[in-house]
């Protein structure tokens, strides 16, 4: 399968040769389509695409706004593709908010994120130090390497569909009052009976936040399938997790924010992923704001989950709504017509016809 790189220019005065060469050493005698114009971003649907973004001292690129313009004007311009990320920078700033950004306006453009499809290259490349000593390499080997991975990956990976797909849901909201758990609800009526549900609460007082154990610690109960502090993440999370195709977080939007007990309950998730990746598991996203900020909580939520934790990210991944009283959210004029929408591209992306 060939790939079809996208690659932003800088202008003539700010070339990049460092990913220059990354990309001509990590892609060698791969049939690709190479793409550095917004306005040549076109009949891409269906494609296998690794989006390489270099960015300048300021942490921008031209070039790469105007096609983010794109992506978020025309929702249809890469339905059906599934992407991977490359972002150089020469400092280190910017790398890693620039592409929650641009996942996200990939994602709302119809495309898929494989698990973990960041490559993520600061200034110094420090932050390869660890992949560099497991590959017995210097920074920059640890750098191509995890490109040309990404690449077999992106050229590889299919998600698989089930009969009767396993969803996990995790909420820390009131029943009663909530505009996330309304949304959850007339959702899960148009899921209908071809899933199996579980939905577990995270409420006040039934879960620690991790502690950041050492390392070892942390491998060590993660390989025996637990967490130091135990609790509802050993006992009801982590078997939830190992069982599940797909993860769908009821995310209200606390002071722009995911709430603190979803945030807890990613972070304790890293003992689990010690032991295994999710690249086979998806996460959805119901997100409501009183006001405004559910593009941000959306992008937390793909830099924990996908970019950090590894779940795959199907295309158009959040359902998204402003709502403030209760039940708000379910008397917005579009509202039902979205949710079947949502319903839709879940059964499409784990529901095997």
């Amino acid at each position: 399968m060939s790939l079809t790189v996208i690659y932003p220019s800088l202008s003539q005065q700010e070339e990049h040769p460092r990913l220059d060469r990354i990309l001509d050493q990590a892609l060698a005698g791969r049939e690709i389509r190479l793409i550095r114009r917004a306005e040549d971003l076109s009949q891409l649907q269906g494609e296998r695409l690794l989006f390489a973004l270099p960015l300048d001292e300021a942490g921008q690129n031209l070039e790469y706004y105007r096609m983010l313009s794109r992506l978020r004007r025309e929702p249809g311009l890469l339905e059906g593709c599934t992407g991977g990320l490359v972002v150089d920078g020469p400092g280190e700033l910017y790398t890693k908010s620039t592409a929650a950004e641009l996942a996200l306006a990939m994602n709302r453009a119809g495309c898929a994120l494989l698990g973990r499809p960041l490559v993520e290259a600061t200034g110094s490349l420090v932050n390869f130090r660890i992949q560099a000593k497991n590959l017995g390499t210097d920074l920059a080997g640890a750098y191509e390497a995890a490109v040309a991975e990404t690449a077999q990956r992106l050229e590889h990976e299919v998600f698989a569909r089930h009969v009767r797909p396993n969803l996990l849901v995790l909420h820390a909201s009131s029943h009663h009052t909530s505009n996330t758990m309304a949304l959850w609800s007339a959702l899960r009526s148009r899921l209908g009976e071809s899933w199996d549900i579980t939905e577990i609460g995270l409420r006040n007082g039934t879960l620690s936040d991790c502690a950041g154990c050492p390392y070892t610690m942390c491998l060590h109960f993660g390989e025996r399938g637990g967490c130091f502090y135990g609790g509802v993440m050993q006992e009801e999370v982590y078997p939830a997790v190992r069982s599940a195709d797909a993860l769908l977080l009821l995310c209200p939007n606390y002071n722009d924010a995911l709430s603190a007990n979803l945030t807890a309950c990613i972070n304790r998730l890293t003992a689990l992923f010690r032991q295994t990746r999710f690249y086979h598991k998806a996460v959805f996203a119901l997100v409501v704001s009183g006001y405004s900020g559910c593009d941000t909580v959306a992008r937390q939520v793909i830099s924990a989950l996908n970019m950090n934790k590894s779940f795959y990210l199907p295309p158009r991944f959040a359902l998204m709504a402003t709502a403030n009283d209760p039940g708000e959210a379910m008397a917005a004029p579009d509202m039902s017509s979205q949710l079947d929408a949502f319903a839709d591209n879940m059964r499409r992306t784990l529901v095997l016809q």
